[in-house]
């Protein structure tokens, strides 16, 4: 687990979001020089996608071999496959169709139109995560490798959002996705937000990040940013729930500040 999460606030959501985009930019660049790629698990909303048009329309942006990063994602609604309300849809529209990615390195959520039920979809998710952790595993020739692969690969970076409620990627509270403790990928039914059926990554899953980025912009969000970094009962405020084994960095603006903790700040 992390040392107790930063906080950093910006003044609005435009500042905000240009930041985001700097900072992931710089970070995927020095990830790279180290490992040779990155992975990075990205969040809808309007933070999330935000960010990632930030991230297209930033002169800094081919600094980063984006043909050498891993994308995949927290959560997804399980739609059609081009319907506009995908996470995925929304991040191809926002940055990933501007640069130039790997089609095999973008790891999607199944669809309606790939399975019939979320359970299926999230097995099958689960699976994907598993090979990667092999294959990666496999092409690992450092001393300290550990002897068996993992159920998941390295994630560099998890982008999360945070919804009114306090949700982290499909993880609501009191259901029984922010339960579970085994599984890595969970189907989600009765999501409280439309649309809702969807697909998430687990709690544990989401832990096994080197580095959580929580980014949550707007006076709605301030009473779960405050609960959260007050230390509330992740079942019943699933956002107090993401540590990053190296860092939990919340990244927000003045609006959504207004419950934070004053230790925790600092200001951008």
């Amino acid at each position: 687990m992390s040392a107790e999460p930063r906080v950093s606030i910006h003044p609005d959501s435009t500042v905000l979001m240009a930041a985001i985009a700097a900072r992931l930019i710089t970070k995927l660049v020095d990830i790279q020089d180290k490992h040779g790629e990155a992975t990075v698990v990205l969040t809808g909303g309007s933070m999330g996608i935000g960010s990632l048009k930030a991230v297209a329309e930033s002169p800094a942006a081919p600094a980063v071999d984006w043909s050498k990063v891993n994308f995949w994602w927290g959560d997804e609604r399980f739609l059609a496959a081009e319907d506009p309300e995908r996470n995925a849809r929304q991040a191809r529209d926002a940055l990933l169709s501007h640069i130039n990615a790997d089609p095999e390195r973008i790891h999607t959520p199944g669809s309606t139109a790939d399975f019939d039920t979320p359970e299926e979809a999230a097995a099958d998710y689960s699976r994907r995560l598993a090979a990667a952790a092999a294959a990666e595993h496999a092409a690992d020739m450092s001393d300290d490798r550990p002897e068996r692969p993992g159920v998941l690969p390295r994630f560099d970076i998890v982008l999360l959002g945070v919804g009114p409620d306090a949700h982290v990627a499909s993880l609501f509270p009191e259901q029984a996705g922010i339960r579970e403790k085994q599984l890595t990928v969970v189907g989600v039914r009765n999501s409280p937000k439309p649309p809702p059926v969807r697909v998430s990554l687990t709690l544990p899953a989401i832990n096994t990040a080197l580095e959580i980025w929580m980014v949550v912009a707007g006076e709605d969000k301030a009473g779960a940013v405050g609960l959260a970094l007050a230390g509330a009962n992740p079942v019943q405020v699933p956002a107090a729930g993401p540590r990053g084994r190296n860092e939990t960095l919340w990244l927000i603006d003045e609006n959504a500040a207004s419950h934070v903790p004053e230790q925790l700040v600092r200001k951008a």
